[in-house]
């Protein structure tokens, strides 16, 4: 219990990193029982209960999970979720959390919490780079509303499955799939407000500042046969174009096919317009060729900002004169010019295409070696940021991979762990993830939380301090009303399974509610419900759950955020479910 307590307030400090608290609890926690080891084992067998995190199933599961999530990002597989849910959230930033979370909700009744988390992550994380709300406050009332929805089926988690499978032992019925269903839906009716309005103003923004975000690059929007700007008249297509992109010189009549229209605008800006429109910034033999050439080599497609030194051969000539698709193999698909530019003369050729001149920036696409060579022979100089193109010929299959995973382990066929295991590996086969850059799915701060929590886990449970507040419990609770006795399980089990685990809390928490119910005279099942609810109600803590732990690194979060947005969850939670377990058992 000190090792607990010790870490949950390093951890809410927040003056060491996560992974220097994690590490240091796994330490302290495996010297502690080699000199001192618990009650028949031996010195080396703390070393093991200390360690065994990282062999843990749960931390290969979230591991494999992430690699999934993974796969879907770089090969595009959720953009038409992500486009669906961006014209909600265009139409009324509210409205789009209120349907997120309602979707969130629904869906993790029949799915199992962590699937449905890895589902929407990506796709929220896609919304905040498009312009939507900061992943940063959009994740944790999305997690909590997946584990509200988790809550209201005896499916919904492998923990109500736990819970019910040992009351049943003890005596009870069996409940059915929606026994408590409606006690649930209207708690997470009182909870919505809470998650949708109050919940985001309680995080912060949390958005990496980019210094190139800002950057408009000129450039040439080619029609092509498939265009939607094809005989259109260009006033007719803005309202579906993003609301930054511009064009200059814009055409009066109907556009022909092959014109050329002068746009600027953003990189995503303009990698939108091209999707909606159909249309190219750069000649299609130049992207024919850089797509063979990464079919060949095995190399991803990339995009690189360039600026152009003063020894750059670029200097005074424009796209069209500068051979650059003929020499390298690369198309550059838009030009910035720095304001400090802006002003000078002969900037455009005669026939209206920009001229380069030393600062600018050039957008460029290729492969990475076809980019190094372009470099390194013009005298550019290669910012950071390389951003790797979706592999999108892959995407139906990374789809099917992850909706494999989820559903086989959505209908019982297969564990979590053995289904999202197969996913990862066939993620790997298929090539829709390279495990050469499998560094960029996992992360180093989520791997060591979980294999902390795992020992703090086990220490509780197996040096008898999960027994001990058990007894304790059970002494104080004749004095409460059914109420109190309700609230007081709840909170423990909430407690247990924050800083522990919901298998921890589960088996501690189900006996004890059960032998309370006995001693004082209370039907037993709305206090095993009690347990139930209070495994799911991890809120608080990122190590209470997996999926607490899978959002951690993408919403940019720390120790102090669950506990601020968390705790008055819990406490929202807990009196409106313990008020509605009194009224419907008429206690």
């Amino acid at each position: 219990m000190v090792v607990t307590i010790a870490m949950f307030v390093a951890f809410a400090r927040g003056r060491m990193s996560t992974e220097i608290i994690s590490l240091l609890t796994i330490a302290v926690i495996a010297v502690g029982l080699y000199f001192f080891p618990l009650e028949g084992t031996g010195p080396t067998d703390g070393l093991q209960l200390a360690f065994s995190g990282f062999g843990h199933y749960a931390l290969i599961t979230i591991c494999a999970l992430m690699i999934m999530g993974r796969g879907l990002v770089v090969t595009g597989a959720l953009e038409p979720a992500a486009r669906f849910l961006e014209r909600v959230f265009k139409l009324n930033v509210q409205l789009g959390l209120l349907v997120s979370l309602l979707m969130a909700l629904l869906l993790s009744m029949g799915i199992n919490d962590t699937p449905v988390v890895v589902l929407l992550l990506p796709i929220f994380v896609s919304l905040a780079a498009r312009g939507a709300m900061p992943a940063s406050k959009t994740l944790i009332p999305l997690n909590a509303a997946v584990l509200i929805g988790g809550m209201a089926t005896t499916i919904g988690t492998s923990t109500n499955i736990l819970v019910v499978s040992i009351a049943r032992d003890l005596g009870m019925p069996q409940m059915s799939v929606f026994h408590y269903t409606p006690i649930v839906l209207v708690a997470a009716l009182v909870a919505l407000p809470y998650l949708w309005l109050v919940m985001p103003r309680l995080l912060r923004d949390n958005t990496a500042t980019e210094t190139h975000a800002a950057r408009r690059f000129h450039t040439r929007l080619r029609v092509g046969d498939e265009s939607a700007l094809n005989g259109q008249v260009l006033a007719a297509i803005l309202p579906r174009l993003p609301g930054d992109l511009e064009f200059h010189d814009a055409p009066q009549g109907p556009i022909q096919l092959q014109q050329r229209l002068s746009v600027s605008g953003t990189h995503e800006a303009l990698e939108e317009a091209m999707r909606t429109l159909k249309g190219e910034v750069a000649p299609a033999w130049v992207l024919d060729r850089i797509k063979r050439s990464s079919t060949s080599s095995g190399e991803d497609i990339a995009v690189v900002e360039m600026t152009v030194t003063a020894d750059s051969r670029l200097i005074s000539r424009t796209l069209p004169t500068s051979g650059v698709a003929d020499l390298y193999g690369v198309a550059v698909l838009g030009i910035h010019r720095p304001e400090r530019l802006v002003g000078e003369k002969d900037r455009y050729s005669e026939g209206g295409d920009l001229r380069i001149a030393e600062g600018d920036v050039l957008l460029v696409m290729g492969i990475p070696k076809d980019l190094n060579d372009f470099a390194r022979a013009d005298s550019l100089l290669t910012l950071e940021g390389m951003r790797e193109l979706p592999r999108r010929s892959k995407a139906v299959l990374a789809g099917g991979i992850m909706l494999g995973s989820v559903g086989l382990a959505s209908i019982g066929l297969l564990p979590i762990a053995v289904s999202a295991l197969a996913g990862a590996i066939l993620m790997f086969v298929t090539g829709c993830v390279k495990f050469d850059r499998v560094g960029r799915a996992l992360s180093a701060q989520v791997i060591v939380l979980v294999a902390a929590s795992i020992a703090i886990g086990r220490i509780i449970l197996e040096s008898g301090a999960a027994g001990w507040l058990g007894e304790v419990l059970a002494a104080g609770l004749q004095f409460l009303p059914p109420a109190g006795v309700l609230a007081a399980i709840m909170l423990f089990v909430t407690l247990l399974t924050n800083f522990a685990s919901n298998a921890t809390a589960a088996t501690v928490g189900t006996p004890i509610a059960f032998a309370v119910a006995q001693q004082l005279g209370l039907p037993p099942e709305p206090l095993i419900l009690a347990v139930l609810f209070g495994c799911n109600l991890c809120y608080a803590t990122p190590i209470a759950y997996q999926t607490n732990m899978l959002i951690m690194a993408e919403g940019g979060y720390e120790f102090k955020d669950y506990i601020r947005t968390g705790l008055p969850l819990v406490i929202l939670m807990v009196t409106t479910l313990s008020f509605l377990l009194v009224t419907t058992y008429g206690m």
